[in-house]
């Protein structure tokens, strides 16, 4: 287990409900001479669904129940049925179940950011300065640099004009 004693202190805090600090690819060029070339790599290739790695097994497990949760509680909204078995966690389904009872998509997203962090925290542990850490931190800015991607102003925009089409219809008829 590598020590990172250095670049775990010099990085900025990462917050759930607060804005990226740096990029991922700037979080990249601060680790590129500072970590091993095995840590780099699995780093560079880091997706929310990796499994390989420090922390990323843990990570892959909670991450994969919450997306299937996720699911489920979409297709039980519509109407649908849900194929995929799945173990079905408690804390996981309430969480979920709140989030997709928000009248606001980007305050669920929000919420489920918050559950996310919260979860890494608890994966993490005691662990300090080493690759627990390091992994939990790229992951976080992942979920960060996810969350960025939702523009309001576009959303609304889109959303006004899937109404308007959807009103057409209905007057249309």
């Amino acid at each position: 287990m590598a020590s990172y004693y250095y670049l775990i202190a010099s990085l900025p805090e990462l917050r759930a409900d607060g804005d990226m600090p740096l990029t991922y690819s700037e979080f990249l060029q601060c680790c590129q001479s500072n970590v091993s070339d095995s840590d780099y790599e699995r780093l560079r290739d880091l997706t929310l669904d990796s499994s390989e790695g420090p922390l990323l097994n843990e990570w892959s497990k909670f991450y994969g129940m919450l997306k299937k949760e996720l699911g489920y509680q979409r297709s039980m909204n519509l109407g649908k049925s849900y194929s995929s078995a799945y173990d079905k966690d408690g804390m996981i389904a309430q969480v979920v179940g709140a989030a997709l009872a928000s009248k606001n998509p980007l305050e669920a997203e929000r919420m489920l950011l918050e559950y996310e962090f919260d979860n890494l925290d608890s994966l993490v542990g005691l662990h300090m300065f080493d690759d627990y850490v390091l992994f939990g931190y790229a992951i976080k800015l992942k979920l960060l640099e996810r969350l960025s991607c939702f523009e309001q102003t576009k959303g609304k925009a889109e959303f006004n004009s899937l109404f308007e089409g959807i009103q057409q219809r209905v007057y249309s008829l």
